[in-house]
């Protein structure tokens, strides 16, 4: 049960980081979806993958394509994500990470370093 216990702490303490981490002004505020729509694109940039607007689109497995589409658009404007065009075929655009989300995911990474790393008390 102390394991638990410890696991659980190590948990809390992270989304605790993270909760300051979203409050800073540095980086606009996320609805759910547009998080779930960001980590969804991290995981798959993570691979190495380059991702289609039409690929994003069905990374929500419970949210409809439109919806994902809007929030595609909503983080562009928020400077999280870039479009950029096929080098051969111009119809196709590739959703891109900008430097304030490579940013963004090295807090959230600081967090969870933060967090493993304290001792329970």
């Amino acid at each position: 049960m102390a394991k638990t216990d410890a696991l659980s702490q190590k948990y809390l303490r992270f989304l605790n980081l993270v909760s300051a981490i979203k409050g800073l002004p540095t980086f606009p505020a996320l609805d759910a979806v547009e998080e779930r729509v960001l980590n969804g694109l991290a995981a798959t940039w993570a691979t190495g993958a380059r991702v289609t607007v039409l690929e994003a689109m069905e990374l929500g497995a419970d949210t409809s394509p439109t919806t994902v589409h809007r929030r595609l658009k909503t983080l562009r404007q928020k400077g999280l994500i870039k479009f950029r065009e096929d080098e051969d075929d111009n119809r196709i655009k590739y959703v891109m990470p900008t430097d304030m989300a490579t940013t963004y995911f090295a807090k959230l990474g600081q967090c969870l370093d933060m967090a493993t790393r304290a001792r329970t008390t």
